[in-house]
């Protein structure tokens, strides 16, 4: 028996587009299931990617390690081009356990480091968006998010690099510490071993170190310190900078009363904390230069355990060169310093002394010496800010008015001459008149901007250089000049990636045109016609002498060839040098030497009478005077001088105008004059 034809809704059939087919026997899906089947297809693709990404991770993380013992942290410090520098371990001591602490030396560290350590599972979400609102709308400060299981995992068990793959690893890291170790034992490996700043790690080497008492008998204000140093261990270390350590000490305070560990009437009854620093020998070997760069390089490291490299900015044959430009010096028995650095200021040679054996004092970067004429570079820059020339006139006589009345060199004055002879020469009489008529403020303006950080009296002779500046600091100003932007940091490690927010607040600022052009043509003129013609080079050669009064410092400071140097000279008690020594003599030669050999550029030796100690400043021309009572005559390659007490008569050669030298003939060194030496005030050189 046939089926009978099933019925046909003719108004349905009407509706159907011709060539569509018969009609579907499936009832298609509603909207809201089909919504359903897509999230699906979603969540099972994001659960698949999470899988791959967990097994990513299982791979690559160190979770077949993470229970183990801990090894002792050890930083290999290399050059640039890979060679070992110095290798420094580590201050540690022996573990500490919870339970033998006062209650107020945990509540410390989870205070300012992780409030909910003992309710969250490694990772706390709470703490994050609070660390992510704080940042948006905070100006001054940032908080981080990481737990302190997150910071052991970190520490302990990878890297420092900052990418999306070490973060994952480190969130692995702390779910399996959480799920093999109770809360105490995780604690208790983050105290023994996180870094505390001077080479010293874990709680209980750094409670004797820095207080001489064990973790278990330290007071609120000790333990507040202790854990307030863990934000930037170098920087914050309580023997370096105890003002930074105490108020980072009292918002470590202030957070135990918000979380309920102490009240307020206990915080203020509680005195700051007192050092009593127990120095360890340090069990390795350094130099002048690792021993600058360490801090940063833990820093930088973070308290990752185990042997770590870090390469830095020195060049190890620029390095050797340095240390052998200083040794064969006739020195005698001073003392001497160089650092050499890069136009962007990073570090590529440091010699903070002659013997590190005997002194491991860095003279480049902690002596504060006075800086004779280099500051001289400040005063001139401030005066091309003011809308001066290097061919403006200055007069170079006498000051006879006001209770500072300086003196060059011997009595020497030359009348009316340009700011380009003046700064060759190194008046001094002229860098006054030039401070007084751009004013002090804006000399210390100038040198603030190219990078001085160190004290400067607000007096007229600070244009002759009497205020104490490290090195370093003269270096990275004139490296700014090199640059032609400022400020210029000294680094002796490569820069970080820096997000777009610290590329804009540590923005360099770009001299313009005219005033970079000018003060190059003063450092120029000083480096090959002036006082510091000792240092010049084949290639084009910038700088400038210093010496200070009665020859406690000579300095000479310059560039060439895309590398900075500052060299120094002098006595660690501030005695005055032998024979008159002046910045265009030995720092000048010692700068030539070093020089020619880093940039490539082979000179010939100085002749073996001018390296004797007392020809401080020998140079090709020759200076006579002779002296008849209150009358010196002076010879030299400008012509003949003639002093009768304050008059001055002039008498040039025929091959220059009057106050100017000679212009050097194509393929020949620039020709020298005979430079000047400081009087009893100020720094002419």
């Amino acid at each position: 028996m046939n089926d009978p034809l099933p019925t046909v809704d003719p108004a349905a059939g009407a509706s159907r587009p011709f060539g569509a087919g018969p009609p579907s026997a499936f009832v298609p899906p509603t909207p809201w299931k089909r919504r359903l089947q897509i999230m699906g297809w979603i969540i099972a693709g994001l659960m698949a990617l999470l899988m791959i990404i967990i097994a990513w991770l299982a791979v690559t993380a160190p979770l077949s390690r993470s229970l183990e013992p801990i090894a002792p942290p050890s930083i290999s410090l290399m050059s640039s081009d890979g060679h070992l520098i110095a290798r420094r371990g580590a201050v540690i001591d022996k573990p500490v356990a919870i339970k033998d602490l006062p209650a107020h030396v945990p509540q410390a560290f989870m205070a300012i480091e992780d409030r909910r350590f003992y309710s969250h599972w490694g990772i706390d979400p709470r703490g994050i968006a609070r660390a992510a609102w704080h940042n948006l709308w905070s100006d001054s400060s940032s908080q981080g998010g990481s737990t302190i299981t997150q910071q052991l995992a970190k520490g302990v068990f990878l890297s420092s690099n900052r990418t999306f793959g070490r973060k994952g690893r480190e969130a692995l890291i702390a779910f399996w510490l959480e799920a093999w170790l109770t809360k105490d034992q995780i604690f208790e490996r983050y105290l023994s071993n996180v870094y505390f700043g001077d080479n010293v790690y874990g709680l209980r080497a750094a409670s004797l170190h820095y207080f001489n008492r064990q973790p278990e008998r330290l007071t609120i204000s000790q333990a507040a310190m202790l854990a307030g140093l863990l934000k930037a261990p170098s920087r914050l270390a309580p023997t370096t900078n105890l003002e930074g350590a105490r108020t980072r000490a009292d918002l470590v305070t202030q957070a135990m009363v918000d979380a309920g560990y102490i009240t307020k009437a206990q915080r203020d009854a509680l005195s700051p904390a007192r050092l009593n620093v127990h120095e360890t020998a340090d069990p390795t070997s350094g130099t002048y230069f690792a021993d600058w760069v360490l801090p940063d390089a833990r820093d930088r490291a973070g308290a990752v355990y185990g042997a770590q490299n870090v390469t830095t900015t020195l060049d190890w044959r620029i390095q050797r060169l340095a240390e052998s430009a200083v040794r064969r010096a006739p020195l005698g028995g001073a003392e001497a310093a160089l650092v050499a650095m890069k136009p962007d200021g990073s570090v590529v040679a440091m010699v903070g002394g002659r013997n590190y054996g005997k002194s491991s004092f860095n003279r480049a970067v902690q002596a504060k010496r006075q800086p004779g004429s280099t500051f001289k570079l400040f005063v001139y820059l401030a005066a091309f800010r003011a809308g001066m020339t290097p061919d403006d006139m200055i007069e170079d006589r006498p000051i006879t008015t006001g209770t500072y009345r300086p003196a060059n060199h011997g009595g020497k004055y030359r009348g009316q001459i340009t700011l380009r002879q003046a700064f060759a020469v190194s008046s001094n009489v002229a860098a006054i008149r030039l401070t007084q008529k751009v004013g002090i403020d804006n000399v210390i303006k100038v040198a603030r901007d190219l990078g001085v950080t160190a004290p400067l009296t607000e007096d007229l002779s600070l244009a002759l250089g009497t205020s104490e500046i490290p090195l370093i600091e003269l270096a990275e100003a004139y490296a700014a000049v090199a640059a032609g932007a400022y400020p210029v940091m000294a680094h002796g490690l490569p820069p970080e990636e820096q997000g777009w927010f610290d590329r804009l607040m540590r923005r360099q600022h770009h001299f313009s045109d005219d005033q970079l052009e000018m003060i190059r043509d003063l450092l120029s003129s000083a480096a090959n016609q002036g006082t510091g013609s000792a240092a010049a080079l084949r290639t084009s050669t910038f700088g400038k002498t210093g010496t200070t009064q009665d020859s406690r410092d000579a300095i000479f400071v310059g560039y060439a060839g895309g590398l900075v140097t500052a060299v120094w000279i002098g006595n660690d008690d501030n005695s005055p040098l032998p024979g008159g020594s002046a910045g265009g003599g030995i720092p000048a030669r010692i700068w030539r030497d070093f020089m020619s050999r880093a940039i490539n550029e082979p000179v010939e030796n100085a002749p073996e009478e001018q390296k004797d100690s007392d020809l401080v400043n020998a140079i090709a021309n020759v200076t006579v005077e002779a002296g008849l009572g209150n009358m010196s005559v002076d010879v030299n390659q400008e012509g003949m001088t003639v002093n009768i007490g304050p008059a001055q008569i002039r008498l040039p050669t025929e091959q220059s105008p009057p106050g100017q030298a000679p212009a050097p003939q194509q393929g020949t060194p620039p020709p020298r004059v005979a430079p000047t030496q400081p009087p009893g005030q100020g720094a002419p050189q």
